[in-house]
């Protein structure tokens, strides 16, 4: 952010322009608010040595904290371990209407399905998606780093790409928000679910994010449909990742 104003007029006047405002917008005040995001929750990142420099690949992380900050800071990590913008599968709310979407798309989010995923791993990108999905994010804090059941589109992708797995932890997200409740709504909108907070402003717990070894399923592309198998790996990775969590805990 400090860049910003030590420009000269006509870079000053290049950002006063559509093109130029879009960019403070979508690209440097974003960064500096993950920044400061980072700086607040004192984030200390390990095993960053596990993300692909090159290539497709599926960061698969435990989600919480209802606010999904989880989402932005592990974005913003991402991008300063290795310089790479990943894509983050994100919840459909982001997309109900253009005043939320455009902004989501500008910053690396895209609509949480199969096909999303599988667009951007093709394209060798890195892609962010959470196997809970908003089970974890939004369940209370009662059952806090007690892992959802896994959703098994991450396994169906990565054997249909053949891109690896990175399983990844975030711990202290947890404690950025007391959720009391979970409501469901899905009488109203299917599979729609929304959290009851105790707190808006998020508290400052110190955040540790631990990048797990890869995991390459040697499987061809059929076994993509194989229910009975993709369930198994499945489970599998959110046992090892449960158990990691208890140790890490």
């Amino acid at each position: 952010m400090r860049k910003l104003f030590q420009l000269n007029p006509i870079e000053l006047q290049d950002l006063l322009t559509q093109k130029g405002r879009e960019k403070i917008l979508y690209k440097i005040l974003p960064y500096f608010f993950t920044e400061l995001a980072s700086k607040y929750f004192r984030v200390e990142v390990e095993g960053a040595e596990h993300l692909p420099t090159r290539g497709g690949a599926l960061i698969c992380p435990n989600h919480s904290g209802v606010s999904g900050f989880d989402a932005m800071v592990l974005h913003h990590e991402i991008l300063k371990a290795v310089g790479r913008y990943p894509r983050v599968l994100t919840h459909k709310l982001w997309f109900v209407n253009q005043t939320t979407a455009i902004p989501a798309q500008k910053l690396g989010f895209v609509e949480a399905n199969l096909s999303n995923g599988l667009s951007a791993l093709k394209k060798n990108q890195l892609v962010v998606i959470f196997p809970e999905g908003e089970q974890g994010n939004f369940k209370p804090s009662s059952h806090a780093y007690e892992l959802q059941e896994f959703r098994r589109g991450f396994v169906r992708m990565a054997i249909e790409t053949g891109c690896p797995i990175v399983p990844t932890l975030i711990l202290g997200a947890e404690e950025t928000h007391i959720n009391l409740s979970q409501l469901s709504l899905t009488k109203y909108i299917r599979g729609l679910v929304l959290p009851l907070p105790l707190n808006i402003i998020p508290l400052p717990s110190k955040w540790k994010i631990l990048f797990l070894k890869p995991i390459v399923l040697p499987y061809p592309k059929s076994k993509a449909k194989d229910r009975d198998l993709v369930l198994e790996i499945s489970e599998d990775i959110q046992e090892m990742m449960q158990e990691r969590l208890n140790q890490e805990l």
